[in-house]
């Protein structure tokens, strides 16, 4: 497992066989601006120490490690759904509750974050798919610990690390994911990193990332959920 690391830093998306594979957001801080509510999407109430991870407050001490099978299934990417115009209103929301971006300025956020063209993810038996137009690459992935992110903002995150079994896959080598969670627990919804350099250098990403809801949602069902978080 990697020492802790605190990062303030930004860079741009990993390209990957001519890919941009991007991440999530929040150098700004991972208890970022879409505000959790106590429950998670799947309705399972969400415990104080749950609450708190999703706001980026906790104690190093209860973060747990995680299986692959916390982000099993299927999986479609929200910025084909921002590009639509659909998310509009989120933005509004945003800028009318916080007054520290404009709309425009909110929109430009997400969209850097959001940015990737791997359309879809599938997880399942320990494998993960990525499709990405009409290319489609798959890869076993193994436990590479966690690592707990200390932002300027005083707040924290956790990045749980995966790496790629074959040395010929055209899948990403290295991945990561971010949900606001830091124990075991069904993800409702997550950021993710993923590249071919290092788990190091993937830490350091911080304004790019993709961000992945169950992919049987309707895209009005994705902003319904952005828009009571």
């Amino acid at each position: 497992m990697m020492k802790n690391k605190i990062l303030a830093i930004s860079l741009g998306a990993v390209l990957i066989s001519g890919h941009a594979f991007a991440h999530d957001d929040h150098g700004h801080d991972h208890a970022h601006s879409h505000d959790h509510n106590h429950e998670h999407s799947h309705g399972a109430p969400m415990t104080e120490m749950e609450k708190k991870a999703s706001n980026g407050v906790f104690n190093d001490s209860d973060v747990k490690n995680r299986k692959l099978t916390d982000w099993e299934g299927k999986w479609q990417s929200v910025y084909p759904i921002f590009l639509t115009g659909d998310m509009d209103p989120v933005f509004r929301k945003k800028a009318e509750e916080d007054k520290s971006k404009t709309f425009d300025e909110y929109k430009e956020y997400y969209k850097k974050g959001y940015a990737t063209d791997v359309s879809n993810i599938s997880i399942e038996n320990g494998v993960m798919t990525f499709t990405s137009g009409g290319k489609v690459s798959s890869c076993p992935y193994v436990y590479a610990g966690r690592e707990i992110l200390h932002y300027a903002s005083g707040k924290k995150g956790v990045r749980y690390l995966f790496e790629c079994t074959k040395a010929k896959s055209d899948a990403p080598k290295f991945v990561q994911f971010s949900d606001h969670t830091i124990a075991p627990r069904k993800s409702a919804h997550f950021h993710i990193f993923m590249g071919n350099s290092s788990q190091e250098e993937l830490l350091k990403e911080m304004d790019n990332w993709p961000t992945y809801f169950p992919a049987q949602l309707t895209n009005s069902q994705v902003v319904d959920d952005l828009l009571h978080h």
